[in-house]
């Protein structure tokens, strides 16, 4: 292909996005009415044509060689419009249709995690866990047999809450915690800093997402009415526990080997490996203190001694606390639920705060068997 007939190739390809200029203003974020109508076809639509989209770049940039100025002015004009669909796409408004999606996976105790209307690891492991909950094949992803099995809850996946006296009027930090042990060591309490923060874990929700379905909201107003995620819990008894390290995901299996929950998990490090093979839970410790020694197992920053940490969902262990027959070892909460599966841990197993007391909720002391694998 001669140089002019790639410029014009080029020139043709960016021309979809070039003939709109700047891209328009976000639409604003989906309403409860647009959450209970959102439709697996309309979704893939969208998504396809994303795919095009992606595509039509890609060969724009493939096009736009040589080292002529022309060339590289055609490939440094891919790059821009490809960044900047890139940046439209991330500060776009929750997706409804993952919305509604994440909410029924949380309901069938396949954890997504924070629920945050966006796709992610996390929501592909949900997925994942629920094709082998319905015994569906575990590659797919979010196609049709699939929302046909999770759409058979045709309950509303959101709710219109209103806030307490309790609610606002709790004892919050106010401010932001200190990372330092010793500091916190200091405090009465490792609480919630403020009522969004509190009601955000409460319906399992990324606290971001909560503040951008409810724009405007006074979370300091008893009476103020919010739209929330309407979850659900697992029932039943764990009889046995499995750490998928290289899923990144916990599952808990009853004695008849269903799964009665699966979540995505941060499972050790490189420098503080998690444990192998089989152990027991003794037993689950809901608002637990935590007990740092810098000679048990890691120190943390220039803290070299003893320290006993006040209870709340902000510690370092979250609310809550599943001890293992293994000493030091446990799965236990975390102060920051977005970051689940996204960094590493010291060794244990961590969950969000809500999952990590559900799964204490099902555990049977001293029975149920926790294999690393």
């Amino acid at each position: 292909m001669t140089f002019l007939a790639r410029f014009v190739l080029v020139a043709a390809l960016l021309a979809p996005v070039a003939a709109y200029g700047a891209p328009p203003p976000p639409p604003p974020p989906p309403s409860e009415a647009d959450i209970d109508a959102a439709r697996f076809e309309d979704w893939r639509a969208r998504m396809d044509a994303q795919a095009a989209e992606d595509d039509r770049l890609a060969k724009a940039l493939e096009t736009a060689e040589g080292r002529s100025r022309a060339a590289r002015k055609a490939r440094a004009e891919a790059l821009k419009q490809k960044a900047e669909t890139e940046k439209a796409r991330r500060n776009a408004p929750p997706d409804a249709f993952l919305i509604r999606v994440q909410i029924l996976l949380d309901r069938a105790h396949a954890s997504p995690g924070v629920i945050d209307g966006r796709d992610g690891d996390n929501l592909k492991k949900a997925v994942r866990a629920f094709r082998i909950m319905r015994a569906m094949p575990i590659e797919g992803g979010i196609d049709e047999p699939f929302w046909r099995a999770l759409s058979v809850d045709q309950g509303k996946a959101t709710r219109v809450y209103e806030l307490t006296r309790e609610d606002v009027g709790g004892r919050y930090v106010g401010k932001p915690l200190p990372k330092d042990y010793a500091k916190l060591a200091k405090m009465k309490e490792i609480g919630f800093r403020d009522a969004a923060e509190m009601l955000a874990e409460r319906f399992h929700m990324d606290e971001r997402f909560l503040k951008a379905m409810n724009p405007g909201a006074d979370f300091g107003a008893a009476g103020a009415r919010l739209l929330v995620a309407e979850t659900g819990a697992p029932t039943g008894r764990a009889a046995r526990i499995v750490v998928d390290k290289k899923e990144g995901e916990l599952r808990a299996y009853d004695d008849t080997g269903k799964i009665l929950i699966a979540a995505p998990a941060t499972i050790g490090s490189p420098d503080t490996p998690s444990p192998s093979g089989a152990m027991k839970v003794t037993k689950a410790f809901p608002n637990p203190h935590y007990i740092y020694d810098p000679k048990k197992n890691f120190q943390q920053g220039k803290n070299r001694r003893r320290l006993v940490l006040p209870p709340g969902p902000n510690g370092p262990v979250g609310s809550m606390w599943i001890d293992l027959t293994k000493p030091t070892y446990g799965i236990h909460g975390t102060p920051e639920p977005s970051e689940i599966s996204k960094t590493s841990s010291h060794g244990c197993v961590r969950l969000t705060n809500w999952d990590a007391a559900e799964l204490g909720a099902i555990i049977a002391p001293n029975k149920t068997t926790v294999t690393f694998e």
